[in-house]
C-alpha cells in the first residue's frame, strides 16, 4: 500500500480533529474540550516554527477554515503562501475546505467567497461537516 503524507492546516478551533476522526473511525466527536484551543493558542508560536517542517515533508495539503467564522478564513490564506514559499514552487496538491455547512443558519463564509479563493489558488474547493460527514471521504479521496 502506497503512503501518502498529507498534512492539515487551520487556525484553530476549526474542526480538523474531528474532520479526521469521522474520516479513520466514522464517529464524530461531540464533546469538545476548549482545554486543548488554550493549548494550541499558547503554544501557536513554537509550533509556527514546526509548521514549515510538516510542510517540507507533505505531499499533499488541505487547508481547513470554518464556515461559521469569518476570521478562519482570512487566516488560511497565508497558510498557502507559507507552503509555497517552503516548498519552492506552486504546484501544489491543495484542497481548500470549508467545514461545519451542518451550521447555515451561523455561516459567515459564503460558498461562493470559497470557490473563488480556490479559483484564485488553482486548487479543488469542498464543504464539510465532520458532524454530518457530508463529503468528508471525497476531501480525504481527493487529495490522495
Amino acid at each position: 500500500m502506497r503512503e501518502y503524507k498529507v498534512v492539515v492546516l487551520d487556525s484553530g478551533g476549526v474542526g480538523i480533529s474531528a474532520l479526521t476522526v469521522q474520516f479513520v473511525t466514522g464517529t464524530f466527536i461531540e464533546k469538545y474540550d476548549p482545554t486543548i484551543e488554550d493549548f494550541y493558542r499558547k503554544e501557536i508560536e513554537q509550533f509556527a516554527s514546526m509548521r514549515d517542517l510538516y510542510i517540507k515533508n507533505g505531499q499533499g495539503f488541505i487547508l481547513v477554515y470554518s464556515l461559521v467564522n469569518q476570521q478562519s478564513f482570512q487566516d488560511i490564506k497565508p497558510m498557502r503562501d507559507q507552503i509555497i514559499r517552503v516548498k519552492r514552487y506552486e504546484s501544489v496538491p491543495v484542497i481548500l475546505v470549508g467545514n461545519k455547512v451542518d451550521q447555515e443558519g451561523e455561516r459567515e463564509v459564503s460558498c461562493g467567497e470559497g470557490q473563488a479563493l480556490a479559483e484564485d489558488w488553482g486548487c479543488p474547493f469542498l464543504e464539510t461537516s465532520a458532524k454530518s460527514k457530508t463529503t468528508v471521504d471525497e476531501l480525504f479521496t481527493e487529495i490522495v
